[in-house]
């Protein structure tokens, strides 16, 4: 099987303006995306940076302007939310990736078919025909051998799949899952240009990992949004900042970006407050003299010069306030969790055995691991939802708040947001639920809004509100920041630094758990290892370890 080789020519967006419904999204922006690029696209919720990345491959129409680009460039986009079919396995599903491969070797052998019946050389069909073989030939002898059954497995293993897996049908697989079977099939691709709407949603730290080291090592040009600072920061070399209808084009990674979009904010305030203040000083000007016939011609002119002034204008900053904080903890015993030797099975499938830990009151511990090995089955064991082998002990008044990995999607759609909490608040809190929305960024019509409506965002907050009704001394949250923005999320760690209790975090956001965390437990090969220091110490740990392995492999 072949793939195709590196295209060096660059897409181009030219004049793109979005209106709905008479208000403008976006206006006349442009910028060219070259190979090898590899993008992040900023802004706050509603700036249009989905909208963007879905005019790029032509999901959506812009009212104007043009996405340009070689005629056999392949643009691959991967929308936040997708599912495969259910009727192919996920080898079968990810092999797909090579249809156009496999087309395109179809084509060429019926059309050398039809040369090969036809007499009518002089003709213009047969010209044409000619022609198309032609261009397909030199397409497809300009692509390089390879064989796409191993690059299926190593894409797919790479995504955190299993061998065991690839017979499986989609079917069994969750949402997050298949979202994966379709970013393989990106990967496989090879595009020129891979547009990715929060790819790391649902995936491990080793998966973001090892995606990390594909997209800045095999692909070409790439286009992301994510909330991911760490993941976005190791990929991407330039920023894209979508803002008040136009952008800005900075030539650095994120982190870079902040720095220079707080310099450019603060030299368009200065600029705007000293604006400001001529306006009102030749205001005044006018005013005064106005009647006055020995300055008529003064007043004329700065009259002319105010009406054709062009106002300067700044950036807008995201002012929303979520203000979290978590009610005081009741103080538990010394041992909120004690386990000993714990093991749990599905049948014949051992999730992990002879797991013991102890937690201390007010340790803030991380769970971290592939996904599958044990981790929220742990948790799960914690809250009694499910039976196990071995003993766990709660400590003395222990009181658990949870924050199930799908806790957003439990909620009832047909209920408003303000029904949401009413539903389940009792005593003086009753009397706050306006407040309480209101920090949590509900607010006005906002809490009239069916549940249906929300964001994946909206609704993890909406949650959050639901955790903090009640006081608790041990709270559990698996996969927390899921859909939530950069400064939410910020705001969630700074709250979650302040608690007073017992924390387990289920969570593959490295930059979420740096600072949060003193412990790390790490769930593998049906073990649970504990780990003492940070989320970085581990990771450096751990990639230590791999290279002695290699090493005392390599001996032998």
């Amino acid at each position: 099987m072949r793939l195709p080789k590196i295209w060096k020519n660059m897409i181009s967006v030219d004049g793109l303006t979005v209106e709905f419904g008479g208000s403008t999204l976006f206006s006349d922006i442009s910028f060219v995306v070259n190979d090898k690029d590899r993008i992040a696209l900023m802004g706050k919720n509603g700036a249009g940076k989905s909208t963007l990345l879905k005019i790029m491959p032509g999901v959506k129409t812009a009212s104007k302007g043009r996405i340009s680009a070689p005629k056999e460039a392949v643009i691959a986009y991967l929308p936040q939310n997708l599912l495969t079919e259910d009727n192919r396995t996920v080898f079968e599903e990810t092999a797909l990736a090579f249809s156009r491969i496999q087309e395109m070797e179809r084509e060429i052998a019926t059309l050398n078919e039809e040369l090969a019946t036809r007499t009518d050389y002089d003709s213009e069909g047969y010209s044409n025909i000619i022609e198309r073989v032609s261009t397909l030939s030199e397409m497809y002898y300009s692509i390089e051998e390879i064989n796409f059954d191993a690059e299926i497995e190593i894409i797919l293993l790479g995504l955190g799949f299993t061998r065991e897996d690839f017979t499986r049908p989609t079917s069994e697989f969750s949402g997050g899952w298949r979202m994966r079977i379709e970013l393989a099939k990106i990967l496989l691709q090879k595009p020129d240009l891979i547009l990715l709407d929060e790819p790391t949603n649902h995936m491990d730290i080793e998966s973001v990992q090892w995606l990390e080291e594909f997209l800045v090592n095999s692909a070409k040009a790439v286009m992301v949004i994510s909330h991911d600072r760490a993941f976005i920061d190791n990929i991407t070399t330039r920023t894209i900042e979508v803002t008040m209808g136009r952008i800005y084009d900075y030539k650095v990674n994120y982190s870079k970006y902040l720095e220079l979009r707080r310099e450019r904010r603060e030299q368009q305030q200065k600029a705007y407050d000293e604006q400001q203040k001529m306006i009102a000083e030749t205001t005044e000007f006018i005013e005064r003299f106005k009647g006055t016939y020995s300055k008529t011609l003064q007043v004329q002119s700065r009259v002319k010069m105010l009406e054709k002034l062009e106002l300067v204008e700044v950036d807008e900053v995201d002012s929303s306030a979520l203000r979290l904080k978590f009610p005081p903890s009741p103080r538990s015993g010394n041992y909120p969790v004690i386990v000993e030797e714990l093991a749990k099975s599905y049948g014949d499938h051992l999730v992990f055995s002879n797991v013991s830990l102890t937690l201390e009151r007010g340790e803030k511990i991380a769970f971290v691991g592939k996904n599958g090995e044990g981790k929220s089955t742990l948790v799960k064991a914690i809250m009694k939802e499910i039976e196990y082998q071995g003993k766990l002990t709660l400590g003395h008044n222990t009181l658990i708040g949870y924050f199930a990995q799908n806790q957003a999607s439990l909620l009832d759609e047909e209920l408003t947001v303000f029904q949401t909490i009413d539903d389940v608040a009792v005593g003086d809190i009753r009397t706050k639920i306006k407040d309480m929305l209101g920090a949590f960024m509900f607010s006005g019509d906002d809490i009239f809004k069916k549940v249906r409506v929300l964001s994946g965002g909206e609704r993890t907050r909406l949650a959050m509100v639901k955790l903090l009704l009640e006081p608790v001394n041990l709270l559990i949250l698996d996969e927390p920041t899921n859909h939530l923005d950069m400064r939410t999320k910020e705001i969630l760690k700074s709250a979650l630094r302040d608690f007073d209790g017992t924390l387990i975090l289920v969570s593959h956001d490295r930059d979420f758990l740096d600072g949060l965390v003193s412990k790390v437990y790490e769930f593998g090969n049906k073990q649970v290892k504990e780990h003492l220091g940070d989320i970085y110490s581990f990771l450096q740990k751990k990639k230590l370890d791999n290279l002695r392995e290699l090493e005392r492999k390599n001996v032998r």
